[in-house]
């Protein structure tokens, strides 16, 4: 088949990429347009009219969480709402039969100590997850009604050899080896492996699935604890990990702003359920754990 690809360039898209360019002709859309392995051709947002003719869209492209905390609310709505609005627009005139946008569970919720469902009502609060969710509800407003498909997918924390973001930043601090000081934090925390994702998206573009809104996740929590075992495991080392008092943490909250590590994120739990989309696909388990997962990523942040 023809593909197109937004946000070739990211790490979703380099890896979703790799994954089809043996058995589809890929075309990338981006704000950068070097010549890419695997893709044919990458226009640019104002090339639309040049694209040919496709039978898929992975839209892709959108700005995550800043780490930094430099991006202004505008920008998250200027890039995945109306670029999201700009695509899908160019789907419903085009000859695609498949639609698929990564959005994220950031638009159903930012915590959930309970497993989070599709069917939960959308309350985000992050600017991040409104205008993605944003761009959910101009999908579900518009939605084609000749038998085209549209898939909303929302993963939660993807994780995969070049990822950047929070656990590259947790990873860095166990390798100069500080102690983990939040042990007495017990939370439980969904992740994505990008193998997993990679499963999804193929099974959505090969077999006829019914179209909707999917989460996907690993089928294991961790919590963070297990995350800083596994990473020293992957550097053969012991994990050192304090359990200071809940409290004593609690009153001296800027240990978080100090490491530039969001305490929040690592001391509470996000729990997500990916029945749906296994129950959509006909498997009783997704074909990659979240632990092998995870040692492939930290592995990758040695090198």
């Amino acid at each position: 088949m023809n593909i197109l690809i937004t946000g070739i360039h990211g790490f979703v898209g380099n890896n979703i990429v790799a994954a089809l360019k043996k058995k589809h002709t890929i075309y990338g859309l981006d704000i950068v347009s070097p010549q890419k392995e695997g893709v044919l051709n990458t226009f640019a947002w104002n090339e639309l009219d040049r694209i040919p003719l496709v039978d898929v869209i992975i839209h892709l492209a959108g700005l995550a969480h800043d780490t930094n905390n430099t991006k202004l609310e505008e920008e998250y709505y200027q890039v995945n709402t109306q670029l999201t609005k700009t695509i899908f627009r160019f789907f419903l005139t085009s000859s695609a039969r498949t639609f698929i946008f990564f959005s994220t569970v950031k638009a159903a919720a930012d915590f959930s100590e309970t497993p989070l469902v599709e069917t939960v009502i959308p309350e985000p609060t992050s600017i991040y997850g409104k205008s993605k969710r944003k761009a959910e509800e101009y999908i579900l407003n518009n939605l084609p009604d000749d038998g085209r498909k549209v898939y909303i997918l929302r993963p939660c924390m993807i994780h995969g050899p070049g990822n950047k973001g929070n656990l590259n930043l947790l990873f860095k601090l166990q390798q100069k080896g500080i102690p983990w000081p939040l042990g007495a934090f017990e939370n439980k925390r969904s992740f994505c492996s990008i193998d997993n994702i990679l499963f999804v998206v193929q099974q959505l573009i090969d077999k006829n699935i019914e179209p909707g809104i999917y989460q996907v996740a690993d089928d294991e929590a961790l919590s963070t604890n297990e995350l800083i075992r596994l990473m020293a495991y992957s550097q053969n080392k012991n994990a050192k990990i304090w359990n200071i008092p809940v409290k004593l943490i609690k009153a001296i909250a800027r240990v978080g702003d100090f490491f530039h590590l969001p305490l929040r994120k690592l001391t509470e739990s996000y729990l997500v359920s990916n029945q749906k989309i296994k129950n959509a696909l006909g498997v009783e388990k997704m074909p990659f754990s979240a632990a092998i997962g995870l040692q492939k990523t930290f592995e990758s942040f040695q090198k």
